[in-house]
């Protein structure tokens, strides 16, 4: 069990980020671990065919030796999202990390296994060698991730907003009782059912709440209390991932709203902003864009904000017209 002792500072300072660098890691332990993340399989089989090209698997070697299945993950590794970072802001935050505090985190990971050898070898030269690990983080995340976060992000940016309206609605106990299963709020702590045995007291610098698709079954704390308080929790709807949106021929919803707005309905069971519908479906932005006015304006797209994102998701009239379409 674990619990984490709030301030009324702290319950001001809960706050929510996606963070690449977490999924870049964390995707690890699927890899390694496959039949634990079953949702995963298809990413899992292109990811397995990029990890063994001997150029990517040479460059990659340092986290691999550092994420193992069920091995804690040092704190510096997974540093708590600010909202709107990007991977490369996140790659510098790990870079700048002082010598003192790798050695501090990777030792604080040996109660759950020993080191494997880039790790000793980080233990003992955190200075020459941190560059390596980041370096193999910029690859991992080039090759086995970008090519699919657009989707990713749509996911995870679609569970921040909901988790911030349920904060704004309910406040902090009912977010967290709502967040995971083994998490309970008992009015001025959070106790996690988890084998970490974790003490934190937050000391007002509040908490970042991560969304990730690869966080497995648990939500995953910081080990030390000294570090940046966050936590990765599985994200909602991750068996919605890798759906792939209907070809619009032999459609019947493109003969009602045509071929491009029929293709956005698909993609909108969650919540999803405009610029990844772009990627995701080759249209240009200003395409995306006047499709969803048009669809909002019928009543079949609801639009919400969070942070600087705006996100558009079906309304019930909307999901209601798709399953008819789908005969479902």
């Amino acid at each position: 069990m674990s619990e984490l002792r709030f301030t009324l500072a702290d319950v001001a300072g809960v706050r929510f980020g996606v963070s690449p660098a977490n999924e870049t890691v964390m995707s690890m332990w699927a890899l390694a671990d496959p039949a634990r993340y079953p949702v995963h399989l298809q990413w899992i089989d292109r990811a397995r065919t990029t990890l063994r090209r001997p150029e990517v698997a040479e460059r990659v070697a340092p986290l691999v030796h550092l994420t193992l299945p069920r091995r804690w993950l040092p704190d510096f590794l997974t540093p708590a999202a600010r909202p709107g970072v990007e991977m490369d802001g996140q790659l510098d935050q790990i870079a700048a990390t002082p010598p003192d505090v790798v050695v501090r985190d990777l030792l604080a990971t040996t109660p759950s296994g020993p080191l494997r050898p880039f790790g000793r070898a980080l233990l003992a030269d955190p200075t020459g060698l941190l560059p390596r690990l980041v370096e193999a983080m910029r690859v991992w995340y080039d090759e086995a991730i970008a090519p699919d976060w657009p989707r990713m992000r749509a996911v995870l940016d679609a569970d921040v907003a909901y988790r911030a309206a349920q904060l704004a609605e309910g406040g902090t106990g009912k977010l967290f009782e709502r967040l995971h299963p083994g998490l309970r709020w008992l009015g001025d702590r959070v106790v996690s059912d988890d084998p970490f045995e974790r003490d934190f007291d937050l000391r007002g610098r509040g908490l970042a709440l991560n969304p990730s698709v690869f966080s497995h079954q648990r939500v995953l704390w910081n080990l030390l209390e000294d570090s940046l308080p966050a936590a990765a929790y599985p994200v909602r709807a991750v068996g919605t991932l890798w759906e792939r949106a209907p070809e619009p021929e032999g459609d019947p919803l493109v003969r009602v709203v045509g071929a491009g707005r029929a293709a956005l309905l698909h993609l909108l069971d969650t919540s999803v902003t405009t610029t990844d519908l772009a990627r995701i479906t080759g249209m240009s932005a200003g395409n995306v864009s006047q499709h969803l006015s048009a669809l909002h304006a019928a009543g079949l797209v609801v639009r919400s904000r969070s942070g600087r994102h705006v996100l558009y998701r079906n309304t019930e009239v909307g999901a209601a017209l798709l399953r008819a379409a789908r005969g479902s």
